[in-house]
């Protein structure tokens, strides 16, 4: 497929044309294009030059039940990482643990093996893709497995 080329901060190889969202090459979602629209924004028009980072955006497939991920996938972060500790786990939601419910979610955490650093989430059940945006922010912040576990 073709995509619009554009650097940074959505310019195209045309000086006074820019592109974002989903005609250039980047995620195709709605909060990727907000984003990408602001720092178009803030650059040409509010003096404030920046540019949308886009890793560690955390993406949904809104299905039933839900699929929210966020970070590296387990093949990406061993190739960068080398090491990596996965914890995987099949827990009851705390909505469901005082009703007949049998319902499950699934749930992977990709860590950083030197440094304890989270480097991807992986969740499958119900609201996981709103989930995963709190994950997003934790992860974006560098949080380590410690201090995730240490959360109440």
């Amino acid at each position: 497929r073709g995509f619009i080329k554009v650097n940074r901060y959505q310019q195209t190889n045309v000086e006074s044309i820019y592109a974002l969202g989903d005609c250039t090459d980047t995620l195709q979602l709605t909060p990727v294009a907000l984003a990408e629209g602001h720092c178009f924004a803030d650059t040409q028009y509010g003096g404030m030059e920046r540019f949308a980072d886009l890793e560690d955006v955390a993406t949904a497939v809104f299905s039933h039940p839900n699929i929210g991920t966020v970070g590296l996938t387990e093949a990406q972060a061993v190739a960068k990482y080398g090491k990596v500790k996965v914890f995987k786990s099949d827990f009851k939601p705390l909505k469901h643990t005082m009703t007949t419910s049998s319902e499950r979610a699934l749930m992977k955490i990709l860590v950083d093996s030197k440094t304890d650093r989270v480097v991807g989430m992986h969740m499958c059940g119900a609201h996981a893709g709103e989930m995963m945006q709190g994950f997003a922010a934790a992860i974006k912040m560098n949080i380590t497995k410690k201090e995730l576990d240490s959360v109440v």
